[in-house]
């Protein structure tokens, strides 16, 4: 599952929240462990996200309850199957993409999220013949 700009959005503001203490993210448990939201979570927090407070829990569960968790899922799978010697090389190969994707956004000033909008997307057409 790949990350559309609105979560990137979202992360960068809940980071700066998380640093300054204003929210905190902790495990519950309450039959199937999650992650949840916890701290001041009124009204400041809606304007600050531009979100309703459901909004907000629903982005917030979302990554960090299918997104995150889910990809923990996948390797843990994976390694069960392969063993852990892929480890570092899969590393290796994220850590050179990140890199890549930092570069071509410096150069082209170049988005590589998935689009919002995908029906906004030119669509070639077939000559008829």
């Amino acid at each position: 599952m790949k990350l559309t700009i609105k979560d990137k959005d979202f992360l960068e503001r809940l980071n700066v929240l998380l640093e300054s203490k204003e929210l905190s993210i902790e495990l519950k448990e309450d039959g199937l462990k999650r992650f949840v939201l916890r701290q001041n979570y009124g009204d400041r927090i809606q304007s600050y996200f531009n979100l309703t407070r459901q909004g907000v829990r629903w982005r917030f569960q979302r990554l960090f309850n299918q997104i995150y968790i889910n990809s923990y899922l996948a390797v843990f799978w994976i390694e069960s199957n392969f063993g852990t010697e892929l480890r570092q090389m899969a590393m290796e190969i994220a850590k050179e993409r990140v890199e890549l994707r930092k570069k071509a956004r410096k150069m082209d000033d170049f988005e590589l999220c998935r689009p919002e909008n995908r029906s906004a997307e030119p669509r070639s057409e077939r000559p008829e013949m």
